[in-house]
């Protein structure tokens, strides 16, 4: 009996062997589990790293859009004078889209008889227009209110105080007045101009943006500067701009970028990824032994029928490809299931999660511990293909073994007791 490799003889074999008969049910089962078992792991392993991805790329978005990719900060107490004049001189270094002159500190908020910790940032009406994940989140008027002893407040940090625009917030900052008896807080009411939502629990519940000069005021900088923010056009390219900056900051100054400022951050960030993709592996890989044993079972079952088949001229060859059909059919199938569905999950994974809250009553995504309002997810063709080529490997390889053996098997001892 001779056959085309791979031919129409080989798959109506492998497609009759996997179709179990009763007494073979016990075979079929352990295929469907491992059917299961590869398809939930592929989907599984796409959806986490989608949604891992997805972390990374909004967080990365929102912190370098309200932080920026580079700060040239001051050790002098007196700020940086001539801060227009660096900030042209930064801004003409070629890849350079913005520089930013900017005064940051921390302060008591106080109104309503309730007050907490936050961080004001004085910065330009222009300079806070240009920031991306705030200016398309400005409450009504709040960038024409923007002017004079009026402050913009971070929704959350507006709704803890129970704050509304046109209310009075009373501001609070540790170094103030030197006076014979030392030195006293500044104390100083401002206007609520408005609100913000970044998306980040991080900056709505704690950042407060002043107008530039009345920051210079309060925080007894007048006439400068604390600290030149910067933005470039390509963040990943953030440290070839290092020589340049650093060549025009004065000497008084440091030079950070975003990948310092958050190195920690994005380490853990990446340390996690790495991780839930080897332990999400695993499924596949147990998935692929299952695939191992049930096709052991299956050449067990029928060895009378491959002996017959090696009788009538069948090589080792055509027995060996037969049981690699059967096996890696279950892997395939299972793989491109699992694509799917985590496809499909991905694209509507913030509609499943807030079915699942509605049904189970709770909060399954906390933005004030997951730092974002809704669950972002971020498919990487790239990755994906990785994960369908790993899973296919694995499959394919499970094969292996059971198909050598079903090849080696002996006619002769197969049919000997039958």
């Amino acid at each position: 009996m001779t056959a085309i490799p791979f031919g129409s003889v080989e798959w109506l074999l492998a497609g009759r062997y996997l179709r179990a008969k009763k007494q073979e049910s016990f075979v079929s089962v352990i295929a469907g589990f491992s059917f299961i078992g590869i398809a939930l792991g592929v989907a599984t392993l796409i959806i986490v790293m989608a949604v891992m991805n997805g972390f990374r790329h909004e967080l990365l978005g929102r912190i370098l859009g309200v932080n920026g990719h580079m700060l040239v900060q001051t050790y002098a107490p007196t700020g940086i004078p001539d801060f227009d004049g660096l900030a042209a001189k930064l801004t003409a270094i070629p890849g350079i889209t913005r520089a930013t002159p900017q005064i940051e500190g921390q302060v008591l908020i106080s109104a309503g008889g309730l007050a907490q910790g936050a961080l004001v940032r004085g910065v330009r009406r222009e300079d806070l227009l240009s920031l991306t994940p705030i200016a398309p989140n400005l409450s009504d008027g709040a960038a024409d209110a923007f002017e004079g002893d009026a402050v913009i407040l971070g929704s959350r940090l507006a709704a803890a105080l129970g704050l509304a625009v046109g209310m009075p917030v009373t501001l609070i900052a540790p170094n103030g007045d030197v006076t014979p008896f030392g030195t006293t807080p500044r104390r100083k009411t401002y206007r609520v101009a408005g609100t913000f939502t970044a998306g980040m629990s991080e900056y709505d519940a704690a950042f407060i943006y002043m107008p530039l000069d009345r920051a210079q005021l309060f925080f007894n900088l007048e006439g400068a500067a604390q600290s030149i923010e910067i933005m470039v056009d390509d963040p990943d390219a953030v440290k070839s701009f290092r020589p340049a900056v650093e060549a025009i900051a004065p000497t008084n100054t440091r030079v950070l970028d975003w990948q310092q400022i958050n190195q920690s951050f994005f380490d853990a960030l990446m340390v996690e990824r790495n991780v839930m993709f080897l332990i999400l592996t695993l499924i596949i890989l147990v998935a692929a032994l299952n695939t191992i044993s049930g096709l052991i079972m299956l050449v067990k079952d029928k060895s009378r029928d491959i002996a017959v088949l090696r009788t009538v001229g069948m090589t080792k060859g055509g027995v060996m490809r037969v049981f690699f059909i059967a096996g890696s059919a279950i892997g395939f199938t299972g793989t491109i299931l699992g694509l799917v569905i985590g496809i499909l999950f991905c694209l509507n994974i913030e509609e499943i999660r807030q079915f699942l809250s509605s049904l189970t009553g709770t909060a399954l995504f906390n933005p004030e511990i997951y730092f974002l309002s809704q669950i972002p997810a971020r498919l990487d063709p790239n990755e994906t293909i990785a994960v369908m080529v790993m899973s296919l490997t694995l499959a394919f390889l499970a094969t292996l073994y059971p198909a050598w053996r079903a090849a080696s098997l002996d006619p002769v001892e197969a049919l000997r007791y039958e």
